[in-house]
């Protein structure tokens, strides 16, 4: 597992975060956002920075750091903050 995520601020090593802490970063570091910022509205109709590029990118850093592979279906509907986070526990990644 890599110590630093590869876009920023992380300030734990990720093994030593709690799974929510690790979502959470992974937004803030690719979105640019503070942590306070993400919440039930932030999704990709509503975030100018959520283009198909970083999409990509938040859905790699996601595969990485929570050890699993996508299904296209799941990588086509992750539209948001707490959506995502309900998909993520169909791959029993637990918050």
């Amino acid at each position: 597992m890599r110590q630093s995520m590869r876009f920023g601020r992380n300030l734990k090593r990720e093994n030593d975060m709690s799974n929510k802490e690790k979502y959470q970063n992974i937004f803030v570091n690719i979105f640019n956002v503070d942590a306070k910022d993400l919440n039930d509205t932030f999704n990709f109709k509503d975030v100018e920075k959520w283009d198909s590029l970083t999409h990509l990118t938040l859905i790699s850093e996601l595969e990485d750091a929570f050890d699993i592979m996508f299904e296209t279906d799941d990588i086509l509907h992750f539209g948001g903050y707490v959506n995502g986070m309900k998909t993520l526990a169909r791959y029993g990644v637990e918050f």
